[in-house]
């Protein structure tokens, strides 16, 4: 099924929801990406392309979801099931190879914190890097700039370039900034710890805030306390698939008996 193809058949979105229907996406493994000089010049006389050699899989397929205000939203399945996929396609960082992806709000993701950032810039630059990438003009970063120094705790360490912070600088300072927004989507992809043990319970109350303040959330996690705590939905997720979906409690127990236990 063609990309677009499903666009007419979408029911009609309210304000803020994600509409997901039929969505595939595809990635390849190359078999031998960086092939040796011999193999190179043995290519290059024979026409054969080095990157022949591949295998192909379906990290999301076929998933028709829908999601609308109000719901909190877990995602739980065994690494490689697809869950980030899920969010990273949610977040517009993967296109569907098949099916269609319909979003209406601003998307704020959790998730891989950090990845932006220049490491030749100072801290204080790549707030405002950072922040680009999320959104947000210089003008409504500058009003968050210093409740962003003071819960990150780096107020005198924001005009040196991160390349010189420890992990856990650079760990609070992206956290930091990611938190200080005024959130419509929120996708969490197991961003609940950084730091020491204070920062991460201060941490951890505010992504809580969040979540109460946002109009929908949709929540990766490993951790089933979190999932009980924070959702009223789940999805359970293996190889690609959405295999089962309901309230908390009935998922868990249902992805401890059918998956963890079958591994």
């Amino acid at each position: 099924m063609d990309a677009f193809a499903v666009l007419g058949r979408l029911p009609q979105i309210m304000k803020i929801s994600i509409q997901m229907q039929d969505v595939s996406v595809k990635f390849r493994i190359y078999h031998n990406p960086i092939p040796s000089l011999k193999e190179a010049l043995i290519n290059w006389f024979t026409g054969r392309n080095s990157r022949d050699g591949f295998t192909e899989f379906r990290a999301l397929n076929n998933i028709s979801l829908s999601v609308y205000p109000g719901d909190r939203l877990g995602v739980i399945g065994l690494n490689g099931s697809g869950k980030s996929t899920l969010l990273k396609t949610i977040a517009g960082i993967y296109a569907p190879q098949y099916g269609r992806v319909v979003v209406a709000g601003h998307i704020t993701p959790l998730m891989e914190l950090g990845a932006g950032f220049d490491p030749e810039q100072t801290g204080r630059e790549n707030i405002y890097l950072y922040g680009a990438l999320l959104g947000y003009s210089p003008a409504q970063m500058k009003i968050k700039e210093k409740a962003i120094a003071e819960f990150s705790e780096l107020e005198e360490f924001l005009d040196m370039p991160v390349k010189y912070y420890s992990t856990g600088m650079f760990g609070r300072l992206s956290f930091s900034i990611a938190i200080m927004i005024e959130p419509e989507i929120l996708l969490i992809d197991e961003v609940f710890a950084t730091g020491d043990a204070y920062f991460v319970q201060k941490s951890s109350q505010r992504i809580h805030q969040l979540v109460e303040e946002s109009e929908i959330v949709i929540i990766v996690s490993h951790n089933p306390e979190q999932i009980k705590n924070l959702c009223n939905r789940v999805v359970v997720m293996d190889q690609g698939n959405i295999i089962n979906h309901g309230n908390p409690e009935d998922m868990l127990a249902y992805y401890d008996e059918n998956i963890i236990k079958k591994r």
